[in-house]
Formats: C-alpha cells, sequence, structure tokens
C-alpha cells in the first residue's frame, strides 16, 4: 500500500469549527475514492484515566459518525489534564517519548489521514505538539479554520502570521460562520486578497443559525435542569436565548421576534410563561422555587414544548446557558446533515484534493 498523506485540520482559536470542518469535508473526499482514517494527536483525559482514550468526544464522535474501523482511527497520541501537564513543566531532561508521530500512525490503513490539530496554533508547544511541529514531523500540509471576525483585518491579520509561520504547508484555509452582511467583502475583497499572498481560499461559510444552535437536551445537562414536561421532545434545537422579565405586554411583543427560543423566567411568572409558549419557544427555563401551575403545564404539553426547572437565579441561568451556544460538539443529527450539504455547496473539495496531490479513484464527472 502507498503511503498514506497526513492533514491536519488546525484552527486560529478555540471554537473554530475544527470538528465540523473534518466531518464536512469527509463526503466530498469519499465521493472520489480516496480512503479516510482519523485522529486527534492532543486530547484531553481525566485525572483518572491520565491514558489516551478512544472515548475522546471528538474522536468518538467522527468514529461513529464516518464508521471507521479500528485500523482508520487512532486515540490521542498525548491526553492533556493537569498532572500530565505539571509533569511535562517539571521535566529536568530532554528525553523524547519512546513513540514518536510517526510511529503511532504508520499502521493506519487509509489514502489521507485527518488529523484534528489543538484549538490554536500555539496550543501543543509545551510538548513539542503545536500544528507547526506535528506537521513538520509527519511532513503533513495543514487546512486552517478561522471564525468570522469584525472588521475583517482581524481574519486578515491571524492569516497572514499562520501562513508565515506554516509556510508552504498550509494547503488552503476555510472561513466559516461568516454574517450574510459580510458575505459579499469576503468574497470580492478578502479572498482575492489572501489569494494574492499565496494563501489559497478553499470555502467561506455563511452564517447558519441551526450549527450555532444548542438542542434542550444539551441545555438541561449543562443547567442540571429537571424536566417538567415533555421529555421526549429534548431533541428540538434552540437558537437564541431570552429573559423573561418585563410587564406582559412587552414581552409578548420582545417573543414575537424571536425564532426558536429558551426562555428564561421565573417560576412564579404564570403571565410571562404563557406568552412565551404562545410564540416561537422551544423551550421554557423556569428559576426560583416555584412549581408552574397546571394549566402551564397542560399548555405546554399540547404544544409540546418541554419545561425545565433548575435550582439557579435567572443570571447565572443565562451565563451557563449562553456559553453553550456555538460551542456544542457537532453530534445531534440535524446538525450533522445541514453541514454535509453546507459542505458540499460552499467548500472546494477539489481543489484540495489537487493541493494534496492525491489521485482519486473516481474521475470527475
Amino acid at each position: 500500500m502507498a503511503k498514506a498523506k497526513y492533514l491536519f485540520i488546525g484552527s486560529t482559536a478555540q471554537y473554530s469549527g475544527k470538528t465540523a470542518t473534518t466531518f464536512g469535508i469527509t463526503q466530498q473526499l469519499r465521493q472520489k475514492g480516496i480512503s479516510l482514517a482519523y485522529s486527534k494527536p492532543l486530547g484531553f483525559c481525566s485525572e483518572l484515566n491520565p491514558q489516551p482514550s478512544p472515548e475522546d468526544a471528538d474522536v468518538n464522535f467522527i468514529t461513529k459518525a464516518l464508521q471507521l474501523s479500528s485500523h482508520q482511527v487512532k486515540p490521542p497520541f498525548i491526553c492533556l489534564n493537569e498532572a500530565t501537564i505539571a509533569q511535562q513543566l517539571q521535566k529536568t531532561d530532554n528525553m523524547k517519548p519512546s513513540n514518536t508521530l510517526l510511529d503511532y500512525y504508520q499502521d493506519l490503513d487509509a489514502d489521507l489521514v485527518l488529523l484534528e490539530g489543538p484549538s490554536s496554533l500555539a496550543e501543543g508547544s509545551l510538548f513539542n505538539m503545536s500544528v507547526s511541529h506535528m506537521a513538520d514531523e509527519l511532513e503533513a500540509s495543514v487546512l486552517l479554520v478561522t471564525r468570522c471576525k469584525s472588521p475583517a483585518l482581524l481574519v486578515v491579520d491571524e492569516l497572514l502570521a499562520a501562513k508565515q509561520e506554516l509556510g508552504d504547508r498550509l494547503v488552503g484555509i476555510f472561513i466559516n460562520d461568516i454574517p450574510l452582511e459580510h458575505l459579499d467583502g469576503m468574497q470580492t475583497i478578502v479572498k482575492p486578497f489572501l489569494e494574492k499572498q499565496g494563501i489559497s481560499v478553499l470555502g467561506l461559510l455563511p452564517h447558519n443559525s441551526l450549527l450555532n444552535s444548542v438542542s434542550v437536551r444539551e441545555l438541561t445537562q449543562q443547567l442540571n435542569a429537571r424536566v417538567l414536561c415533555r421529555s421526549d421532545r429534548l431533541d428540538l434545537m434552540v437558537e437564541s436565548l431570552v429573559i423573561g422579565a418585563m410587564n406582559v405586554n412587552s414581552a409578548l411583543e420582545y417573543f414575537r421576534k424571536g425564532r426558536n427560543m429558551a426562555v428564561v423566567t421565573g417560576g412564579d411568572r404564570p403571565e410571562l410563561q404563557l406568552s412565551a409558549l404562545e410564540t416561537s419557544t422551544n423551550c421554557l427555563i423556569l428559576t426560583g422555587h416555584s412549581q408552574p401551575q397546571d394549566f402551564i403545564l397542560n399548555r405546554a404539553e399540547d404544544l409540546e414544548i418541554p419545561i425545565l426547572s433548575v435550582d439557579l437565579d435567572t443570571l447565572t441561568t443565562v451565563e451557563i446557558a449562553d456559553r453553550a451556544f456555538g460551542h456544542v460538539r457537532l453530534q445531534e443529527q440535524i446538525k450533522v446533515d445541514c453541514i454535509q450539504e453546507l459542505m458540499q455547496d460552499c467548500f472546494d473539495g477539489e481543489r484540495l484534493i489537487a493541493q494534496l496531490g492525491l489521485n482519486p479513484a473516481v474521475s470527475a464527472s
């Protein structure tokens, strides 16, 4: 079998969309007959189990979603936690690990090994496992993922710095989560400029509310909430978070502007709860210790809207829930279907294959 090629999917910052991008490009690669393997060299593990584990959430998701065999996936090469980091900081010698990355990945059965990089280009430097270090060791190419920022200068500066660091190993970049009002400027100004700097722009993905949404189930887990009704509807997706703390007339006008909301309000505010249920609400989150009245529960049952109860104040509830948006891993099937469709339209898989020097088994029609 010919020697496998390696492609790192790196990012400029945390929550840039590496896992979604990794998964999204696989469909186009497989359509060309390119066999794939996957790993995440740097992972995280618990203090109780410092060994690399296949249960790393990203590894587990990709493995199942792509139906990879044991010969096509590897757990993290190094798992990070406070203990392993402290041990590395206290080392007094320059001994290298007995196993190198090349040794670790040599038995993967694939044409292309997709390696999901750390959350930034700098992360992993303590272990000599930054993206640039690992790419050099494996003679790998790098696809860099970044979220759109405003002004565009921030994105351009990051990508120019990345090009300087990665050099010719950078085969392309993918900019996602672009607000619709900035999409034209990205296409007509930023993309041509980057191309002139030798940076291949392989895709521009517009903002998509669904991809930045969170399931009611995930909110339930994050908030350690009790489900008071419709536990069968926890897969509903929430696109925005709204606080119900005003008078009823103002609240109703406010709620009508939202779409697929989670409304956070006091358990003792039945008038606001009812107003929320009559609008585009996918979840009602009640704070305090008051049980909702029976007519609220009955109405929520009829409308198939879950009601959650939390033992937190409103501010804390909103802070926890708000952090979940855009940071939830790509695991809900509706998101999986969405990213596959979007990547087909927005990512130039043909150009990536050419940049990597791969020979597709299936020719373009």
